[in-house]
């Protein structure tokens, strides 16, 4: 989601050029590097069987030089600048450092190793040069600037507005001397960027907790316990538990653990794992990254960071983004609040004897859970096997708004054993693209969840969409089932949301197509998918108990129902902490005005009211992947901002007869197909009629006083 969620995002590399396809191979040699041949496989699905480690590296060398000359060709052309000579020249060039970038990338997120990521670290500041020879070339942004807008219609006209957006936004306007700063800057940033993500993983894979016995995990289930003394056997600590650490704050294992101190052990590892002064320390390198973002915006002649990165996004202002968070920061954790007194008295009564701690906070809310709706998550995880939920409830789903089918495909090769494929097929049984999934965790994949390209959609190049939804489920062990908590099956539908915005994608041109959209605009088609995990008729499909192959009984489903806004005020002033925390680093107009990492955090929380004990952020600051890793740097409002945008939608769909085929056929034709080849704000008004409200958000998230 998140792509990339989150989302983590493997295409988050800062090649712009990704999005477009290179012009005829030239050389006499035979290439036989599969990265470097388009693949034969449906789609142009990646030869996963045939594709090493070594291969990349003569791959981007290769890839590399042709795509210089290719730009060398757009910049030196003599004839008179044109749509065809010039912008799509550009657009469809980088055949072989697309492919090779895409399948690199995703593989550095899912399914990493040292090779790998020495291969990042050492390419980082090579294809950040890369991206600036391009976007900083003043030749080729005259001869963009130069074309005459009146002549464009459609996409041509999108797609030229697009470009010369993004070389102003790189600084093609710019001095010499000051691109050359530029350069550097970029050049730095791309190297720590790759060196914090590389940096996560060791602290994500060095903080798993270890427990010398059964009797601390009192509490999890069988299946639970038998996976972490797996893991402990595999870390070369046989007869011991070891529990592993999701990127999040909050632990899974938090809601069940019986033995308090097992719980703070966890949560400490969780929060602390960046900051430990070892190899896995984060904070020195996301200051420098902080330090650097704010040197390119003043260079860019902005205020800060956010102020330079938000020009092309529907809030175009962090003011406008703040706004939107404020309004229902008071709200949130008032309800936070209240939320943490009806824990208290739990506590209390329970005669527990101490203060409401963040780790004691999942735990016990499923005992208020269970007292004020009768509703547990031990009697509701059995009806949410993964593969189950994945067939008959997100596939159903999709059958059911959009009429797609799926098929597995064992024919073609997949990166790792987990993973597999499918093919997906529209409503009138016509083959539209390649999925591929891959659910369970493991030590050299990203934490998170997520969906990314392999090959992006175009008509101009009759490409066909193959994308992966990629998770972090655990992996079921000696024959028990991957049972998932509900939170859990909502991110299944969310990350597939995101499948559907790629699947329908129905551009002429990668750049414009499926998600390639503003942050703050993307999660919104995915977030609306959401709420098909709560449809009546898609849920009962689904929720069918893995040891008595019933189904969910509605009396369940009503407790389900009533408790839907339950623990809110918690959920949305986590998510706002972190949104505000990327917004406080990013909104800095002044070097000095940087503090060491714990300090800053610390002081931004309490200027905006949420320091709440109780409630850490969703992501501490040093392993925030989203903004130091990812693409998400003064962008993680924008899962609130889409939140904001899909409850205005989802309201309209209730409204109009709820998750049906007709609302998706409607949602597919003005959201899902259109990309970024129109005015996104033109297109959501034309969907719900009206500009967005806060008021729905508030709603529909149980903010509202009295609810």
């Amino acid at each position: 989601m998140n792509l990339f969620s989150s989302i983590v995002m493997a295409a988050t590399v800062t090649l712009t050029v990704h999005n477009g396809l290179a012009l005829a191979q030239t050389g006499v040699a035979k290439i036989t590097n599969p990265l470097l041949i388009r693949s034969s496989l449906q789609y142009q699905a990646p030869p996963f069987n045939l594709i090493k480690d070594e291969h990349f590296k003569p791959a981007f060398q290769r890839a590399l030089k042709m795509h210089d000359a290719e730009i060398d060709h757009i910049a030196n052309n003599t004839a008179p600048a044109s749509f065809q000579n010039t912008v799509l020249a550009l657009e469809i060039s980088g055949m072989d450092l697309n492919r090779a970038s895409l399948v690199f990338y995703n593989l550095t997120s899912a399914n990493t190793n040292p090779v790998l990521q020495k291969i990042e670290e050492e390419y980082a500041p090579i294809f950040s040069a890369h991206n600036d020879k391009i976007y900083l070339n003043d030749k080729i942004y005259k001869r963009i600037k130069s074309l005459d807008m009146k002549t464009l219609t459609g996409e041509d006209k999108r797609l030229t507005e697009y470009y010369l957006q993004q070389f102003e936004l790189a600084g093609a306007n710019l001095s010499a001397a000051d691109k050359e700063k530029m350069k550097a800057i970029n050049e730095e940033l791309a190297t720590l960027g790759t060196l914090f993500a590389n940096k996560l993983l060791i602290a994500r894979k060095n903080g798993a907790v270890l427990f010398a016995s059964e009797t601390e995990l009192d509490g999890l289930s069988a299946a639970e316990i038998a996976s972490a003394k797996e893991n402990a056997k595999q870390a070369g600590h046989n007869g011991q538990y070891l529990i592993s650490l999701i990127n999040t704050t909050q632990q899974p294992v938090l809601q069940s653990l019986k033995n308090r101190s097992s719980r703070e052990k966890v949560y400490k590892a969780s929060w602390m794992r960046a900051e430990k002064s070892d190899s896995g320390d984060t904070r020195e390198i996301l200051e420098k990254l902080a330090r650097l973002r704010l040197q390119k915006a003043k260079l860019m002649g902005k205020k800060s960071f956010a102020e330079w990165r938000l020009q092309d996004q529907m809030a175009k202002l962090p003011a406008n983004a703040m706004d939107v968070l404020a309004k229902i920061a008071a709200p949130a954790v008032a309800k936070a609040r209240t939320e943490a007194k009806e824990i208290q008295d739990l506590i209390d009564a329970q005669k527990g004897g101490f203060k409401l701690e963040p780790w004691d906070w999942n735990f016990y809310s499923e005992q208020v859970r269970k007292a004020k709706y009768d509703l547990d998550e031990s009697q509701i995880k059995p009806y949410f096997e993964v593969t189950t939920v994945l067939e008959k409830g997100v596939f159903f789903a999709a059958k059911q708004m959009y009429g797609l089918t799926f098929k597995v495909r064992n024919d073609l090769p997949v990166y790792h054993p987990d993973v597999v494929a499918y093919e997906v097929f529209d409503k009138d049984g016509s083959s539209i693209a390649i999925y591929y999934l891959d659910f369970y965790t493991r030590d050299n994949k990203s934490g998170g969840a997520w969906m990314n390209n392999y090959v992006n959609q175009s008509h101009y190049l009759n490409q066909k969409p193959v994308i992966v939804n990629v998770f972090n489920f655990a992996k079921p062990t000696q024959g028990n089932p991957s049972l998932i908590s509900f939170d859990d099956v909502t991110t299944m539908f969310h990350e597939f949301g995101h499948s559907l915005h790629g699947l329908f994608a129905n551009q002429q041109y990668t750049t414009l197509s499926g998600t390639a959209v503003p942050r703050d605009y993307v999660e919104f088609p995915s977030q609306i998918n959401e709420h098909a995990a709560m449809d009546p008729v898609i849920l009962k499909n689904y929720a069918i108990h893995y040891q008595t192959k019933k189904v969910i009984p509605q009396e369940l489903l009503d407790k389900i129902k009533k408790a839907e806004t339950f623990n809110k005020g918690y959920e949305v002033t986590e998510l706002l902490a972190a949104a505000t925390l990327d917004m406080a680093w990013h909104s800095v107009e002044n070097e000095a005005d940087f503090k060491p990492t714990l300090q800053f955090e610390k002081e931004a929380l309490q200027k905006y009211g949420l320091l709440v004990n109780e409630v850490p952020t969703r992501y501490h600051t040093p392993y925030f992947a989203h903004i130091w890793g990812g693409g998400y740097s003064a962008g993680y409002y924008a899962y609130t901002w889409s939140k904001v945008l899909d409850y205005n939608a989802f309201d309209w769909i209730q409204e109009h007869g709820g998750m049906t085929m007709a609302n998706g056929d409607r949602f597919r034709k003005t959201i899902l197909s259109v990309g970024n080849s129109v005015d996104l704000n033109e297109a959501f008004k034309e969907f719900i009629g009206h500009e967005m409200k806060i008021e729905p958000y508030l709603k529909n998230a149980g903010l509202v006083e009295g609810q």
